[in-house]
């Protein structure tokens, strides 16, 4: 298996779970692909994902050989899920609590309590469908596809999230407290299908988690579980190939050039660089590069770690900062090569709940702004990152922590540049393909290839997509693939 990621570490537990001999491959000193971990004056920075929903469907991965998630890791709940706060001073407390957020709604609009509460039911039946139906079921003929139309349909896919979401409910600022989370996962909640308004429900039922010691503490406990069932994971060794013989996988070229067979082979890799670098030899690998790169990916994140000598307590953990416009800075970002003059910004304060991921006394934080890809090139980033992190943390220290600058012990900054270069993401994605109706289910990658039988795809670039529960969900889709493609020999 090639790429250390989320879905390419549950792959690999599931897989070594049912009795296979698993070798897992990874490009950096550590696993975790996205969900990196910095470390810089004894504060730990999550580079990656730092919201973390559906723990059943982590659970699960322990229970595989009879252990427990808790036996590796520490989860614990987030409340409020994530505060909500906009350029005119309003705030909302999203927290998993119906009377709580009636009354927020209700001193905005009275009539959107009973707009949420429908919306909310809306959002139970995608999720029934799209996630706990669909989500890990592998999507490999047009005719899977066909069989969820009639469904699909029902529930009105084709419209946009922020659409469905305006259906119900009248206030502005609560269509954009139902409708952000796409984003989370690469969409623009005005392109992305309603089915993805499953995440509300997905927080609803399962609630919002961290792990002790941040992200890659669950990165290491998926790890340890590895190499608990006997699987080798071998770090700092970048596959340089795929070879291929009489259209199947025979094995992969490692980083110093060392050739090893396999029986099959599975890519948590960016799909683009899969076929155009690892099997840039195979006509196969050439075509479907072709195809890929004139698809729709989703843009990139510019991101500031930063730490803090002093702690700030009254930050939630989760902080979404609302511009001054939303629906434009979206377009914006999804439409246009350059960087808007202004940003939202989601704010991590992972030391206002655990103080382990940074020094005694001091704060851990870091600012997240949505920026287009590389796709167009026009966004100078060695030479615009310094000034675009220095407003950010102006805008920052102005508005919600003050004397930031003053207290500022360290500061790193990741562009699009370090998607394209650290994870050979095309384009500098954050999330591959975009998540729009014409590229989900079987118009996405498939998890396993139409023409190389035994080539497999895991990760956010395959069904069902981005997110923690995302690529989770995609490796038990591959799994059962494998599994039953091995009781035919393959």
């Amino acid at each position: 298996m090639i790429g250390a990621g989320f879905g390419g570490l549950a792959l690999a537990v599931r897989l070594q779970s049912a009795g296979f001999a698993v070798t897992l491959l990874e490009a950096r000193d550590k696993p975790g692909g996205r969900a990196y971990v910095f470390e810089d004056q004894g504060f730990t920075f999550d580079a990656g994902p730092t919201v973390i929903t559906d723990p059943d469907s982590l659970e699960e991965l322990f229970a595989l050989s009879g252990r427990k998630l808790a036996d590796y890791v520490r989860l614990e709940p987030v409340d409020p899920f994530y505060r909500l706060v906009w350029d005119d001073g309003d705030s909302f407390d999203y927290v998993n609590d119906q009377t709580g957020l009636d009354a927020q709604i209700a001193t905005r609009n009275p009539a959107d309590v009973d707009g949420y509460r429908r919306f909310l039911n809306f959002s139970e039946q995608v999720w029934k469908e799209g996630y706990v139906r669909l989500g890990a079921v592998p999507f490999q003929s047009f005719t899977s596809m066909l069989a969820a139309a009639p469904e699909l349909i029902r529930l009105q896919a084709w419209r946009s999230v922020y659409a469905k979401v305006a259906s119900y409910v009248r206030d502005d600022h609560l269509r954009q407290a139902l409708s952000f989370h796409t984003l989370l996962v690469g969409g623009s909640p005005f392109a992305a299908s309603s089915i993805y308004a499953l995440i509300h429900a997905l927080e609803r039922r399962g609630g919002v988690w961290f792990a002790r010691g941040g992200t890659h503490a669950l990165v290491r406990a998926l790890g340890a579980l590895f190499t608990d069932l006997g699987g080798i994971l071998k770090v700092s060794d970048r596959a340089r190939a795929i070879t291929t013989e009489n259209g199947r996988a025979t094995g992969v070229v490692h980083a110093d050039g060392a050739f090893e067979t396999f029986d099959a082979v599975a890519s948590n890799a960016d799909v683009v660089h899969t076929y155009d670098v690892l099997l840039k030899d195979d006509s196969r690998g050439r075509a479907m590069a072709r195809r890929l790169k004139v698809k729709r990916f989703s843009p990139s994140l510019f991101i500031v770690h930063f730490g803090l000598r002093r702690e700030h307590p009254g930050l939630a953990r989760h902080t979404i900062c609302f511009g001054p416009r939303y629906r434009g800075l979206i377009d914006d970002i999804y439409k246009k090569p350059t960087l808007a003059n202004d940003f939202s910004l989601y704010i991590h304060a992972p030391s206002a709940s655990d103080p382990s991921v940074a020094p005694p006394g001091c704060s851990a934080f870091y600012a997240l702004s949505v920026v287009p890809n590389l796709r167009a090139g026009q966004i100078d980033w060695r030479t615009r990152a310094t000034a675009y992190a220095d407003e950010i943390l102006t805008y920052l220290e102005a508005r919600h922590i003050p004397g930031l600058k003053a207290d500022l012990v360290t500061r790193r900054i990741v562009t699009p540049l370090d998607f394209q270069s650290d994870l050979a993401a095309w384009q500098g994605s954050a999330f591959s393909l975009e998540p729009v109706l014409t590229q989900s289910a079987w118009f996405r990658t498939h998890n396993r290839d139409d023409v190389i039988g035994n080539l497999y795809f895991v990760g956010a670039g395959t069904h069902p997509g981005a997110g923690i529960p995302g690529v989770v969900g995609s490796a038990k889709a591959t799994a059962s693939l494998i599994i039953a493609d091995a009781k035919g020999a393959w």
